[in-house]
């Protein structure tokens, strides 16, 4: 491991800091390469460097961007928000009269119930007098309103919270020309208070203070595919974003889900870094060769430790050559005489023509740290195999035979046989031949 991490230090090429954003696009662009929207990496490499750039560069918490999948269009049609959208919500009547757009929008994020509440069941109430109900009924209404009033006094144009709002706030809104969303999932509104700087309120009460409201420069709740989606842009405090994920059919959109996963990751790990390696098996090659040098300056065991570790690194890009349809022994041998020269420290295997190339100079490149984290961690699986010395089995589920008791098929049958006398149904018959011996 000591080997393989300071030659990972020698080699690798320190991008300068102004080459940042193109360096980050083609990281993400060479995670793409293998996967189904290959042919787009156009489109969504800029868009999962957007995505990072847009994050904490401190934490660079992924779970703050969101991706939304939306069947139905083209791929193409996929795109991505330096802020939050989310799928519209349940919604009561009367929201179809609400505005549902807003320029500097004022965003008031709750975690507050906004609906009249039946009492439950073992709920009682006593009054002496029947006029007495009239009045607990008004108390519950102004209950109501009087939480809807503060939410419009405090200045909001969006509504937003985490449990219902109800159809009397549902119109209460609308008439006085505000957006509410009840029933929003903890990430998304989680999403929208880091964007706009909201903060979620458990309590009506003292929400004209500062700091409670958000800001944004533009809300629009707008229609993508057969669904509707509110959508926060333009916000001042955004350290989260969404992409917004489109295609024919689920399973396509789920595979650009996981594709996109995978190049969010190198990205997150590239924006840490500027410390980037050739990829296409170049790296693997290189290091490699240079544990099989080193391997023969050692005696004993040490060497065959390092010559053993040497050969599993051919195996990717064997296994890049077997994947793309070429000759992995004409690749592999190629790729071992040109590791040899001076200039050929980052040739690996050329998917596009049967051949190699030099994968740095093509832009094929991985960031060093996710390499050596990936060998860091092969190195340790390896030594915890090695370090078994037993291991504890049950006999029975190595046999496929196996029965509940413990007993194999043949087994069974011969017990079986033996209790029928040793002459299978001839022994349960008796000694009278053919048939089944006559009563008497």
């Amino acid at each position: 491991v000591g080997l393989i991490s300071k030659r990972l230090a020698e080699v690798a090429v320190d991008m300068p800091p102004d080459q940042r954003r193109r360096r980050l696009e083609i990281l993400s662009g060479t995670a793409l390469n293998s996967k189904l929207i290959a042919n787009y990496k156009d489109l969504f490499a800029p868009m999962v460097v957007d995505a990072v750039i847009a994050l904490d560069p401190l934490l660079l918490d992924l779970k703050l961007v969101g991706v939304k999948k939306v069947p139905g269009g083209s791929v193409t049609d996929s795109f991505f928000v330096q802020g939050v959208a989310f799928k519209k919500t349940f919604s009561y009547a009367g929201f179809e009269q609400m505005t549902k757009s807003f320029d500097n929008a004022k965003v008031l994020c709750l975690n507050v119930e906004l609906e009249l509440k039946s009492e439950k069941e073992n709920a009682e109430v006593r009054i002496s007098d029947p006029d007495d109900y009239q009045s607990i009924v008004d108390a519950e209404w102004k209950i109501i309103y009087d939480k809807l009033a503060l939410c419009v006094e405090c200045g909001a144009n969006v509504v937003l919270s985490k449990l219902p709002i109800g159809d009397l706030a549902t119109q209460y809104f609308a008439d006085r020309g505000l957006f509410c969303a009840g029933r929003v999932e903890a990430g998304d509104l989680g999403r929208v208070c880091k964007a706009t700087g909201a903060v979620i309120q458990t309590s009506v009460q003292d929400m004209d203070r500062p700091g409670v409201l958000g800001l944004c420069a533009h809300f629009e709740e707008k229609q993508v595919g057969g669904e509707r989606y509110n959508v926060f842009t333009g916000c001042p405090a955004a350290k989260t974003a969404t992409i917004v994920l489109r295609g024919g059919s689920e399973q396509f959109i789920e595979e650009s889900h996981r594709s996109i996963h995978d190049a969010l990751m190198i990205a997150k790990r590239g924006a840490g870094d500027s410390r980037v390696v050739g990829g296409g098996g170049a790296v693997e090659m290189e290091l490699s060769r240079y544990l099989r040098v080193e391997g023969l300056k050692c005696d004993g065991k040490d060497q065959l430790v390092l010559c053993a570790v040497a050969k599993a690194l051919e195996v990717i890009p064997t296994q890049l050559a077997q994947n793309s349809g070429f000759d992995p022994t004409d690749i592999l041998n190629a790729l071992r005489k040109k590791h040899l020269d001076a200039d050929g420290l980052w040739y690996g295997v050329d998917c596009d023509n049967e051949g190699i190339q030099d994968t740095l100079e093509k832009e094929i490149w991985e960031p060093a740290l996710n390499k050596a984290n990936s060998l860091l961690a092969a190195c340790e699986a390896a030594c915890v195999i090695l370090k078994i010395d037993e291991t504890v089995r049950n006999p029975r589920s190595q046999d496929p035979g196996a029965a509940a008791g413990g007993q194999t098929l043949q087994q069974q049958h011969a017990r079986t046989s033996q209790a029928m006398g040793g002459r299978g149904m001839a022994g349960m018959m008796g000694r009278g031949g053919r048939g089944v011996r006559r009563l008497k």
